[in-house]
């Protein structure tokens, strides 16, 4: 089972490549250059890898909880997290082509990645607020692996 300790660690590595590609994209001339484009497809990676290891080791501890309050908790956070799936692909179906950007509108492209960037800051401080002491308190998520 992932630990608290590895989630907190990919939260760390998905918010600082965010800070840092909206940095980035403000400037034109480098948006679609070979290097953003990796960053961002790393960030999207990133994302989505996290919200599927927290759909496949997380929620099905809180949906059977006997707690009803822990099982709306984990009802939340799937659901955010398919609603989080849905615009991400909604996203890179307008600004993306294979693993490259496509961006004919910079400053729609930047209102839509700045969206899209706060709304998985938004949802990183959800999981450190409610859905990891949930865990921690149930004692569904350890703090630190266990390694052999």
């Amino acid at each position: 089972m992932i630990s608290y300790m590895e989630l907190n660690e990919q939260n760390h590595k998905i918010t600082e490549l965010s800070n840092v590609l909206i940095y980035l994209i403000n400037e034109r001339s480098i948006c679609d250059t070979e290097v953003s484009c990796e960053l961002f497809f790393r960030y999207m990676n990133m994302v989505r890898e996290h919200l599927e290891v927290e759909e496949r080791e997380l929620y099905q501890a809180l949906l059977v909880d006997s707690d009803n309050d822990v099982r709306n908790i984990g009802r939340k956070f799937l659901s955010g997290s398919g609603e989080i799936k849905r615009i991400i692909n909604q996203y890179q179906k307008r600004w993306c082509k294979g693993k490259e950007l496509r961006i004919k509108d910079h400053s729609s492209f930047v209102d839509d990645t700045r969206e899209l960037f706060g709304l998985m800051i938004r949802r990183i401080d959800d999981e450190i607020v409610h859905l990891y002491p949930t865990l921690m308190d149930g004692g569904h998520l350890p703090m630190h692996s266990h390694t052999a």
